[in-house]
């Protein structure tokens, strides 16, 4: 079941819907913006905003800028989302820099420096 805003606020989970201006297509990409933590127990209001986003859009901008912490779970959550929608990291953390370099998921996981820049490719 999706979470009300209330909720989601309490989670610490921001999201805001937004339409890229792209070359080839006009197919609207949802911004998510956590914050925070993320291990196995925190994940699943993430994960909810994510399922509901996918709803009326086809891929996700994760701005991971705001994540202090994540661990492998946060980790499977993104290569899982990668291997079901269109998924760009965008503005990562230290931390998240970190977690998907030494996994070299860096290799093959779309980052970009900036949400601007994740929306306009």
């Amino acid at each position: 079941m999706p979470l009300g805003p209330d909720e989601i606020s309490r989670q610490g989970i921001f999201t805001t819907m937004s339409t890229p201006e792209r070359r080839h297509s006009s197919v609207p990409l949802a911004v998510i913006a956590p914050r925070g933590e993320f291990d196995l127990d925190s994940l699943p209001p993430l994960q909810a905003q994510i399922d509901t986003a996918l709803v009326d859009h086809t891929g996700v901008i994760l701005d991971a800028s705001g994540i202090t912490f994540a661990d492998s779970m946060f980790l499977r959550l993104l290569l899982t989302t990668h291997q079901r929608t269109d998924l760009r990291i965008a503005d990562p953390s230290e931390t998240i820099e970190r977690l998907l370099a030494v996994v070299g998921a860096d290799a093959f996981l779309r980052i970009y420096p900036t949400v601007d820049q994740a929306q306009n490719t």
